[in-house]
């Protein structure tokens, strides 16, 4: 039986269940606008129901979230966000005293010149390079940077909010918890969704099998995981999740959809010295280096206390991925190491990111389920944003919910559709991932290319774009030739590790978080065809890693050890073979600030 599509019909064991009425999966910042918005409307506000069970009649309506990860706040992501979702659902966000949150105060774009002549940069880069620095200051060239003067409209945050999610998926869980409208339980990976006999209809999940080998073999302790009925579904798993996975393999991506464009963020929580006096709210992002298709940012959350971080997209068409060498080049850059200098990592993560966009929105509803957040399409890759987004598409299907369930409508896909889908399609998500679109085609022709199709989309209203351009660049190198040696080779300087903030990469996985592998559950990653892996020249999926958990193994093969992986996602997408199976699990990396 295929783990990430189940059906209850003959189970192979006898399996414990329950019923509710809705089941979610992954608490991200779609499910908590979802859960905050339905929450508001199951009790009145002397505490008797207002919407009763169906599940467990007599009761108010019974809402459960399971979360993969074993903390409500595992969050890897440093935001800033126009916030324009979540202040609809938190009028009095501004002064609800969220951890380290703050109102944009200062928005800058910089471009980074090369200070070290190591960056593979084109002709009409090198041309702009050159330009610049003939003119030095008198073009506003400071510390091999230059402030653009002028920010496109569609880039503007200067209404928004500057957080870590992580600190405030924590503060909606703590008030969605209060309200006892819905538990949320950590540490509960699911495996997939079930199915009907007819296999048209969800009809609720199942949870991952305990008690097994690395492989997924029972021991004696072994539990199956238990099977949850729910009249609705709703899947807000993110990019990778193994309910999502499973429905766009059941059912497909819409006709001309497709997810081709992903990015690695790797990112930091870090503390400044006493004497950087950056301003809370200040908004920092940057292009042009380490490398031209590398886009970093600094955001200050707090008096001294910064998260900051690069994105590897899916079409930097290098010989070599990697990204954490890159991020300590980037945060040694001259414009930034006069704030960074002396400071001390506080918490490390990565997260993979599905910057398709609307163009791959899979399947939104189905009977008796329904998908939110960046699994969902949701993502905005022009103007850089999803949290807002994501937040958005939960508190709509939330309304649309409550207006089914007081009209005592069951959850089919017409209801959904006419529900949910409806409302987004009215919405500023859907407007605005209309005009993005297709936005950053042009990155694959080139840097300036796709500069100049951002500003071609975002100015035209999406009405007009720079077509992509098919196939890679430059070859792939052979296993044999490291990261690090590859970077070598191409003229990047050592890094000059300090203990505090340059540090190895095993150490970020030690000083920066806790990286936490659950006994008793099957590895969440595998290899379908390890002879393809053996078969492969490039390992991506090595060099690609966050943590350092699928490395080189004998006989050309690749290895994964689940004790470094952070659930980044990042081998599922740069595997050329398609031979990467990313399933449920629990743990990954804690770092409740970043």
């Amino acid at each position: 039986m295929d783990d990430t599509s189940v059906s209850h019909a003959e189970p192979a064991v006898p399996r414990a269940d329950m019923r509710v009425d809705i089941v979610c999966t992954g608490f991200g910042p779609a499910t908590a606008g979802f859960l905050t918005t339905l929450g508001r409307a199951v009790l009145n506000d002397d505490g008797t129901t207002r919407i009763e069970s169906t599940a467990m009649p007599g009761l108010p309506l019974q809402v459960l979230c399971f979360e993969r990860a074993d903390d409500l706040a595992a969050g890897v992501s440093g935001v800033v966000s126009r916030a324009r979702g979540i202040r609809t659902s938190f009028p009095e966000f501004a002064s609800a005293g969220v951890p380290l949150s703050s109102p944009v105060t200062d928005e800058q774009i910089v471009y980074l010149l090369d200070p070290v002549g190591a960056s593979r940069r084109s002709r009409p880069l090198r041309a702009i390079d050159a330009m610049l620095r003939a003119g030095g200051r008198l073009l506003g060239v400071d510390r091999h940077g230059v402030r653009l003067p002028y920010i496109p409209p569609f880039l503007r945050k200067h209404d928004g909010v500057v957080l870590s999610l992580g600190q405030f998926q924590q503060w909606v869980a703590g008030q969605v918890m209060a309200s006892g409208a819905a538990q949320i339980w950590p540490a509960s990976p699911v495996a997939g969704p079930l199915f009907a006999d007819d296999g048209a209809r969800v009809t609720g999940v199942r949870m991952v099998d305990q008690g097994t080998d690395l492989r997924g073999a029972p021991t004696d302790a072994y539990a199956p995981g238990m099977d949850v009925f729910a009249d609705l579904t709703v899947v807000g798993d993110g990019p990778i999740g193994a309910v999502g996975q499973a429905l766009d393999a059941k059912f497909g991506l819409p006709d001309g959809h497709v997810r081709d464009e992903w990015a690695l963020g790797m990112k930091m929580v870090v503390d400044l010295r006493d004497d950087v006096d950056l301003a809370p709210g200040t908004v920092i992002h940057t292009i042009g280096y380490p490398e031209p298709e590398i886009f970093g940012f600094l955001y200050v959350l707090a008096p001294r206390t910064v998260s900051l971080g690069i994105f590897v997209p899916s079409w930097f068409d290098s010989p070599l991925r990697t990204a954490y060498r890159y991020l300590q080049h980037w945060m040694l850059h001259p414009w930034l190491w006069r704030w960074l200098e002396g400071g001390t990592l506080r918490s490390w993560g990565a997260k993979s990111v599905q910057e398709s966009g609307r163009r791959g929105e899979p399947v939104l509803v189905g009977d008796g389920y329904a998908r939110i957040g960046e699994g969902s399409g949701s993502t905005n890759p022009l103007s850089g944003s999803g949290v807002d987004e994501a937040w958005t598409t939960g508190a709509q299907l939330a309304d649309g919910v409550i207006e089914l369930l007081s009209r005592g409508e069951p959850f089919t896909r017409d209801a959904l559709e006419r529900a949910y889908v409806q409302r987004r399609r009215a919405s500023w998500v859907e407007r605005e991932l209309r005009v993005a679109e297709g936005a950053r085609d042009g990155f694959t022709r080139g840097v300036v290319w796709g500069l100049a199709g951002m500003a071609l989309a975002g100015l035209t209203g999406g009405a007009l774009r720079i077509p992509r351009r098919h196939g890679q660049a430059h070859p792939r190198l052979a296993t044999t030739v490291s990261a690090d040696a590859w970077m070598d080779a191409q003229g990047w300087p050592a890094v000059p590790f300090d203990g505090r903030l340059l540090v190895t990469h095993q150490d970020a996985l030690l000083m920066g978080g806790k990286v936490q592998a659950a006994p008793g559950y099957a590895d969440h990653v595998r290899f379908d065809d390890l002879s393809q892996c053996r078969e492969c020249t490039t390992h991506l999926c090595v060099s690609m890693c966050s943590g350092q958990a699928i490395t080189d193994a004998d006989e050309g093969g690749v290895a994964f050890d689940r004790e470094k992986c952070v659930h980044c996602g990042a081998c599922l997408w740069n595997c050329p073979d398609d031979n990467v199976r990313f399933t449920a699990g629990a743990g990954g990396l804690h770092a409740v600030e970043n």
